[in-house]
């Protein structure tokens, strides 16, 4: 299938989308389209961005989002010069409840909250605002160029698209504290040591590795993804280890829809185990 823009068309000879959109066997491929800003996020691509998941997430032929970046860069974060006023907005605002805005919770969502999983495909670097679009994915795959950095400190502002309490999260509070306050980059095998990211593979293999784990999840009954996700999204929010467990088996009790299909998908979950193993 060809890529489209956000607004659904082919680009043409004198457009140069911003954000592109590729859907193929129910895996809609996101790519941040400013190479030569390094994907930086001017109001224009968060818009794009926006929008983008926004329609992946209303599309029913699509069960999984991957996230990526033009090379070089996945992104460079914030678009400073517009931010500063060096140069002018790229996109008028728009109204609230309409794009990116900051989250009743207190965080600022670079693309919304849908119930299909958002894979991360960071193909470079993901630095600042960059690297809280990566941390608001569902789960990272890295490629062996990407770059992780949060320089919040050296820019001298604060963060507010999730790097403090989602980095926390993901690799732990001290090692996140370190991260923060030197700004100092983390390569993508750090990165997976520390499980920020869950695979590091070879550059030219993250787009068809990534949407291999796309396909593996849409393979499975898609009720059951979508209340598992939110279910996980839950379960972060815990405030005690009690609280987790209550939350799981009340979605244990609670769960119908998908259960009359076991017996359907039984010779292909038994298939796709036994070739696992």
């Amino acid at each position: 299938m060809a890529d489209l823009d956000t607004a659904g068309r082919k680009p043409t000879r004198d457009s140069t989308p911003l954000v592109l959109v590729h859907i193929d066997s129910g895996v809609a491929t996101i790519t941040l389209n400013r190479p030569g800003a390094r994907n930086a996020l001017s109001r224009a691509v968060i818009h794009g961005l926006w929008d983008a998941v926004a329609a992946a997430g209303e599309d029913p032929d699509v069960g999984a989002v991957v996230l990526t970046g033009a090379d070089p860069a996945f992104c460079a974060g914030v678009d400073l010069k517009e931010v500063s006023g060096e140069v002018p907005p790229s996109a008028a605002p728009r109204d609230a409840g309409h794009g990116p805005e900051r989250d009743g919770n207190g965080l600022f969502r670079f693309f919304p909250l849908i119930d299909k999983p958002v894979i991360g495909a960071i193909n470079g670097v993901a630095l600042t605002g960059g690297l809280e679009v990566a941390l608001q994915c569902t789960f990272l795959v890295a490629s062996e160029r990407a770059l992780f950095g949060d320089t919040h400190t050296r820019l001298g502002i604060m963060p507010g698209g999730g790097s403090t309490v989602l980095m926390a999260q993901s690799i732990g509070l001290r090692r996140a504290i370190e991260v923060s306050l030197t700004g100092n980059f983390l390569s993508a095998d750090e990165a997976l040591r520390l499980g920020l990211v869950n695979h590091v593979v070879a550059h030219e293999d993250l787009l068809p590795f990534a949407r291999r784990l796309a396909a593996d999840i849409i393979d499975n009954d898609q009720p059951s993804v979508r209340r598992l996700l939110r279910h996980y999204r839950d379960m972060a929010n815990a405030a005690s280890l009690d609280e987790a467990h209550l939350i799981e088996g009340m979605m244990a009790e609670t769960w119908r829809p998908g259960t009359s299909h076991v017996a359907d998908r039984r010779a292909d979950v038994m298939a796709r185990g036994r070739a696992q193993t």
